[in-house]
């Protein structure tokens, strides 16, 4: 690996290889402090942000910061990537790139072109030296459309997963949160549940659940059980109603291999997904979550910096052509991401890096209860995500999950959005809110009177399961 250096003021700075520019150029992170691998001072910083600048791309080709040899991340990120797709900006160093994206020319269908040709590092260099500003701006002119029972990424469109979780999976508890979020306009994206064990029998009775709710209203719609893909697979096995088949993912080998999954099982899941056949207009059917700082918590981050793993965590994402991926950016808690600046700055990074890579991303605007961050903070990040594009975002009964302990966006905060930036559910799933008369004639949601038959339909189709 190469030695770089770089003169600020009357400081000359070291940074022993390309691991160590990339992680003191990042904004801080409490993760990198925690790994010792961040900036000792903001002077550094700036001066490991002149070095990158300088880098040509074509040096995170011949670079690994992982090495090949010993990680199938790596591997695949070097052995898919698209020199043709490349070539436009081969010439480039990082900040040469920055600026190019910022142009005229790079308008949203050169920068699909060009999306497998970008690698996860060189999406994470270039994010190092943008501001707030710049990665919503790149970010709003990337679009990633996705297809299964509903048409994701499409603009003017902002998605959503109603997240109904239960402390216990108890039926009637998730059946009565999926009512609330489908009367505000809630589940286009999917309606997802995390189950609070890992548990086959379970998974199966909330799958079928799941799946009756969504035929008896004939919902343009896709559910999925958040369970470990292994007991997914069983499931389907089984021949349990499975749409669209999940996984947690990292950007190395090693952290995959704590999450219990490899790349040559994430291909298995998907094939089993695809050969059910379930989707009605197109068949993406994997769903992938990450977070920064996971690959620390493995104790498998190869001194790495947190922000430059998770899009590495991308590039294990984009191998298998999901219909969803979302950061859970501020869920893994403040050892991570420690303040509100950091969770913000953060979800729109992941953004960027996501979109940039072709991924159709979403997020979880979310904290845990001991970051310094208050929902103030949620509001603008879901904001600024909203305007940089993001294809959903993840919503939960009054934006407290008592299931998973944290806290996220309310039904009432995406709608809030898509009224604020007129921006619609997917087209197939606004049309199913129209013809359940859950619309009014402008299109808006409809008073609860109008909703009156959905909610007693429903309440006897409780009555009878029980």
């Amino acid at each position: 690996m190469a030695t770089y250096a770089q003169v600020l003021g009357a400081e000359r700075h070291l940074f022993e290889d390309l691991r160590t520019v990339l992680a003191c150029a990042s904004s801080r992170r409490s993760g990198d402090e925690l790994a010792g691998i961040a900036a000792s001072s903001d002077a550094r910083r700036v001066a490991a942000r002149y070095a990158l600048a300088d880098i040509p791309l074509k040096t995170f080709l011949n670079d690994a910061l992982v090495p090949y040899e010993s990680d199938e991340v790596t591997r695949l990120i070097l052995d898919t990537h698209d020199l043709r797709a490349f070539a436009p900006v081969s010439h480039m160093t990082v900040g040469d790139f920055r600026d190019w994206l910022l142009s005229y020319e790079a308008d949203t269908a050169v920068l699909t072109a060009l999306a497998p040709g970008i690698t996860p590092e060189m999406a994470a260099a270039v994010s190092k030296l943008m501001r707030n500003q710049d990665l919503i701006s790149v970010g709003a002119k990337c679009r990633v459309i996705t297809r299964f029972r509903t048409t994701l990424g499409l603009p003017g469109h902002l998605g959503s997963r109603l997240q109904p979780n239960h402390p216990t999976d108890h039926l009637d508890g998730i059946a009565g949160s999926v009512l609330d979020g489908l009367l505000f306009g809630m589940g286009d994206a999917v309606i997802g549940i995390n189950p609070a064990t890992d548990n086959l029998t379970t998974t199966i009775k909330l799958l079928e659940l799941l799946d009756a709710v969504r035929s008896r209203y004939d919902i343009p719609t896709q559910s999925c059980v958040l369970a470990h893909l292994t007991t997914s697979l069983r499931a389907v096995e089984l021949g349990a109603p499975v749409d669209l088949m999940f996984q947690s993912v990292a950007g190395t080998e090693m952290a995959n291999r704590g999450f219990g999954v490899n790349l040559a099982l994430l291909a298995e899941g998907r094939a089993a997904a695809e050969s059910l056949g379930r989707g009605t207009v197109g068949n993406n059917v994997m769903y992938f979550e990450t977070g920064q700082g996971s690959a620390l918590s493995a104790g498998a981050h190869h001194g790495v910096d947190q922000q430059t793993l998770e899009a590495r965590a991308y590039g294990v994402s984009r191998a298998y052509a999901p219909f969803l991926v979302n950061s859970v950016v501020g869920f893994i808690g403040p050892e991570y991401l420690y303040d509100s600046k950091q969770i913000i700055r953060a979800g729109i990074e992941d953004h960027f890096c996501g979109k940039l890579l072709g991924l159709p991303m979403g997020c979880d605007a979310c904290y845990t209860n001991h970051a310094e961050a208050d929902q103030d903070d949620m509001d603008s990040l879901m904001t600024l995500l909203a305007v940089a594009g993001v294809n959903f975002l993840i919503a939960v009964p009054g934006a407290d999950d008592v299931m998973l302990n944290y806290q996220s966006l309310s039904f009432h905060d995406v709608l809030g959005l898509r009224h604020l930036l007129n921006l619609q559910p997917a087209p197939e799933f606004a049309a199913w809110l129209s013809r359940m008369a859950l619309l009014d004639d402008s299109g808006r949601l409809a008073p609860p009177s109008l909703s009156n038959a959905l909610v007693l339909q429903e309440a006897d189709v409780a009555s009878r399961r029980r």
